[in-house]
């Protein structure tokens, strides 16, 4: 099978980090020995990040945003302009092994695969950051579980995985394109990769976890300079409310609400957690939007199949684990 992959790397303030790590990445495209191009997208960047490539690197292309508008959009640029069969979507703080890609390639093999990623390994503590993520039902809520790994790597069946992560996922183009590319209602950064991936999911595609393939993740060291702590947390948490708002059916919204201001916003708020109530409101301020989101994935669309819902992609995932292999929490 013919391939050619294009890869997608949004950049605020990287300069470093690009010099330090984009050499491994065209280590692993080489290694491929397919066609590929490398979109850079600069988030309006205050250092000579675009510069600095443009001197080393004249054969990127590169996207240049005006002002800052987050993740989603930045990678939508990218992902938009790919002409490749296939999108890297990979952060600048992200270190491939040169075998990374040549461990992904053979997924796409099959029609309905959407996407496939190796595990990130932190390079201080060797301690895996993301494996296969499988979905854990709480009331009504879906949430990735913990970090998972097969006990045995040697198993020919494909282990799935409920998350595809943006830091360093191979995608299908096509597909990814067909689904819209990331949704920006999550902007500025947190749960449009695992949104992304259930988009796929209830549109009867699937996500896999190649545990052969590792990478090496120096951490999100510019978002931790970006904003203070209370800041990320309020993003975080409106974002996975986002999540369950967009992906419930709609006869369970109403008790989603219920179990989410009783399990998750009053607890916190009494404890003095005011940024709680923000992320709230903000996710009702963004309700339009929601239904928007809603109405996209539930559209009638003779490429795509019907959604399913997450309890059916709950059902389907778990079914696809191997039954032969122990998957051991890490």
């Amino acid at each position: 099978m013919s391939n050619s992959i294009s890869v997608v790397l949004p950049n605020y303030n990287g300069r470093d980090l690009i010099e330090s790590f984009l050499p491994f990445t065209f280590e692993a495209l080489t290694k491929t020995r397919l066609p590929y191009e490398v979109i850079l997208i600069d988030d309006a960047s205050k250092d000579n990040s675009v510069n600095w490539v443009k001197e080393n690197y004249p054969e990127i292309k590169i996207l240049q945003n005006p002002t800052n508008r987050g993740f989603s959009f930045t990678c939508n640029r990218g992902i938009f302009e790919a002409s490749m069969d296939l999108v890297l979507l990979l952060n600048t703080d992200i270190k491939l092994d040169p075998e990374y890609l040549c461990r992904l390639i053979s997924y796409f093999e099959h029609g309905d695969t959407f996407g496939v990623m190796g595990k990130i390994i932190n390079p201080t503590t060797s301690q895996l950051e993301i494996g296969a993520k499988l979905p854990k039902k709480r009331g009504f809520l879906l949430k990735a579980k913990q970090n998972f790994l097969p006990e045995e790597t040697d198993s020919v069946q494909p282990l799935p995985t409920f998350f595809l992560s943006g830091a360093n996922a191979l995608i299908d183009r096509k597909k990814l394109q067909a689904l819209g590319g990331l949704d920006e209602v999550f902007s500025p950064y947190y749960s449009e990769d695992l949104d992304l991936s259930v988009r796929a999911w209830r549109r009867g595609w699937k996500c896999f976890f190649e545990p052969k393939a590792q990478c090496f993740h120096l951490g999100s060291a510019s978002i931790k300079t970006q904003s203070a702590k209370s800041k990320i947390k309020k993003i975080y948490f409106r974002n996975r409310m986002i999540f369950h708002a967009i992906h419930l059916e709609p006869h369970q919204l109403k008790g989603w609400k219920v179990q989410t201001l009783l399990t998750e916003v009053l607890p916190k708020f009494l404890m003095g957690k005011i940024w709680i109530w923000r992320s709230y409101r903000e996710m009702l301020a963004l309700w339009p939007d929601i239904l928007l989101s809603r109405r996209r994935i539930n559209s009638p669309d003779p490429i795509l199949k019907s959604a399913k819902s997450l309890k059916e992609i709950h059902r389907e995932i778990l079914s696809l684990v191997p039954k032969s292999t122990l998957i051991q929490p890490q």
